[in-house]
């Protein structure tokens, strides 16, 4: 009999804990999870899911301006937020009660409250106490809040999901995937968007002719667009808010959300009493294997300083660390060629180099780009665009990144993405027949 109440102890009911936790179970491990609040995590409660299934519904009005150029007639149409948001909520629950039954269905203990680290081998959840042999820490992240005036009157991306009614009006701070997508959303809804943020272009790390694009058709949308500001003060006034920017100009307002980044969510976890490593934005460190400095204490997803905080990411470090508890294999995580998408509107999609990166780490290289109006744009007055790129190394021909703006870019990138991995050359591209009429083709087609 183990010395232990459990082989592997995990706290955080996100997507990386959750696949972990079911993944060493499958293994034959004797797994518990824990978690203080819902299961799901980030992805599925505050983060991915409800936030597509808004943009979802942000985009229906976009489509029913061409309606008319296809013979149809439609008639009067308004939001009812209420109806949207309980729709939203409906499939949160069902999503959560789908991940304890996976934990439960594969022998997990599961576990509520919140979870506190004790030592190397005990855990504390709700005041009881358990041994384990193996703690996991995928406690995930929560949006961080500069040290401003008046910073209280501003919401974060978590407080969208359980906003009541939609406002006429909304200045969003930031423009990486939170500030750019909600950005889109809201605006596709029908407010008043205004988007700032401290740089030239949306999008930071992102290829410059992306981000160009991204900008411009943004703006054609309606988004105000305040590049090279920041907010100094929010004052509250009445039902709105003044917010001061940093230009000096005063934008008058009825929800101000900052999307300025997350932080890991270390708080009372009793890592400071282990010595645990933490890096400088407050990311716990960890090895090849996902071991933290202590011995017997793994971590992964967005608390950990993995390079992506993505949740088909950490579902794959959940799975490759299990194994690498529970079975012979030694399989570290390839971080090479990960595919990610923005679901803005339009929407952006990406895998491997940028051109700077790629003219940075190859001698030469050649960019195939493409702009164009998609075909069921032709017969409307809409000014709606894709723009693609790709990128090769040209001594050996093979596609070092791909880009694609436009509708449908995440649907298109995932197919590309599998060929990237497989060391797909400009040749092969080339070789293959397209699928005509689409704007997929544009891809086999450039020239």
């Amino acid at each position: 009999m183990s010395q232990y109440d459990f082989d592997l102890l995990t706290i955080g009911g996100g997507s990386g804990g959750v696949r972990a936790s079911r993944w060493a179970a499958g293994l034959g491990a004797k797994v518990a999870i824990c978690e203080e609040s819902r299961y799901g995590g980030t992805c599925v409660l505050r983060g991915c899911i409800p936030k597509k299934l808004m943009l979802t519904g942000s985009e229906l009005p976009a489509h029913l301006k061409y309606f008319s150029s296809y013979g149809w007639s439609i008639g009067e149409h308004a939001l009812n937020w209420s109806i949207q948001k309980s729709a939203r909520d409906k499939e949160l629950s069902r999503l959560e009660g789908i991940y304890e039954n996976l934990l439960s269905k594969k022998g997990v203990t599961v576990l509520k409250g919140h979870g506190k680290v004790l030592s190397p081998h005990t855990v504390e959840v709700s005041g009881k106490q358990y041994s384990t042999r193996f703690i996991l820490i995928a406690v995930g992240s929560q949006p961080f809040m500069p040290d401003i005036p008046g910073i209280e009157h501003a919401i974060t991306s978590d407080d969208v999901f359980e906003m009541n009614e939609m406002p006429h009006s909304i200045l969003i701070m930031g423009s990486g995937y939170i500030g750019v997508e909600f950005a889109s959303i809201f605006n596709g809804f029908g407010s008043e968007v205004s988007l700032v943020f401290r740089r030239e272009m949306p999008l930071r790390g992102f290829d410059e002719e992306v981000r160009a694009f991204l900008h411009e058709e943004m703006s054609k949308n309606g988004v105000e667009i305040i590049a090279k500001n920041t907010v100094k003060k929010i004052i509250k006034k009445g039902e709105e808010f003044d917010v001061m920017l940093s230009g000096g100009k005063v934008k008058t307002v009825e929800k101000v959300l900052f999307a300025t980044g997350r932080k890991p969510k270390l708080d009372d976890l009793g890592l400071e009493s282990l010595g645990m490593k933490i890096s400088q934005q407050g990311e716990i460190e960890v090895d090849e294997y996902f071991e933290t400095s202590v011995k017997g204490i793994y971590a992964l997803g967005d608390c950990s300083n993995t390079p992506y905080q993505l949740t088909p990411v950490a579902t794959s470090e959940g799975m490759l660390l299990a194994e690498h508890l529970f079975s012979e294999s030694k399989k570290v995580m390839d971080y090479h060629l990960i595919p990610t998408a923005v679901f803005s509107r339009p929407a952006v999609a990406t895998v491997g180099l940028t051109e700077e990166q790629a003219r940075e780490k190859h001698e030469s290289v050649s960019v195939y780009t493409s702009r164009f109006r998609p075909l069921k744009y032709t017969v409307t007055s809409i000014d709606k665009k894709t723009f693609m790129k790709m990128i090769v190394d040209k001594k050996t021909d093979k596609v070092l990144g791909v880009h694609i703006v436009g509708d449908d870019a995440p649907e298109m990138m995932q197919g590309v993405a599998v060929a990237l991995k497989a060391g797909a050359k400009k040749a092969d591209f080339d070789k293959t027949v397209g699928i005509h009429p689409t704007s997929a083709e544009e891809f086999v087609t450039m020239r």
